[in-house]
């Protein structure tokens, strides 16, 4: 099934590890095939990775965006979700960190990290504010 990317004027985003950017209109993308695709809004800067559910992002992302060295990053993942499940009650944010593993074990990591958006969500309104980055309305700021 293709994918595709409706694109406003100067939007980046990382294709298969490039980033690329839309020119001076909007424009419409259409992938035949699969490829490795997150847009500006969703890619994590490492000095944004600041907190827990952050620091679970991350290796997600880069997991994502090369997956040839998943492998290198999976051990980082494994290390924050334990760290991060073992200061956790709440049994939904605990189902979705199963469910975030269980994908980076199928290494669907993007559908990994859309389920870690909820965790940043759940970490946000634990302490009560948005910092900047990667927020689970996926803006950057």
């Amino acid at each position: 099934m293709p994918l595709k990317l409706s694109l406003k004027p100067g939007e980046r985003f990382v294709l298969n590890g490039a980033v690329v950017q839309n020119g001076d209109r909007r424009a419409v993308l259409v992938l035949q095939n699969k490829a490795s695709v997150l847009r500006e809004k969703d890619i994590m800067h490492e000095e944004d990775v600041q907190t827990p559910a952050r620091r679970i992002y991350f290796p997600v992302m880069m997991m994502y965006l090369d997956e040839g060295s998943a492998e290198k990053f999976y051990g980082e993942f494994v290390t924050r979700m334990t760290e991060f499940m073992g200061v956790i009650s709440n049994p939904s944010v605990l189902a979705d960190c199963v469910d975030i593993s269980r994908c980076c074990m199928e290494r669907e990591y993007y559908k990994a990290l859309m389920l870690c958006r909820k965790l940043i969500d759940y970490e946000n309104e634990r302490l009560g504010h948005v910092p900047s980055g990667v927020s689970a309305g996926g803006d950057a700021g």
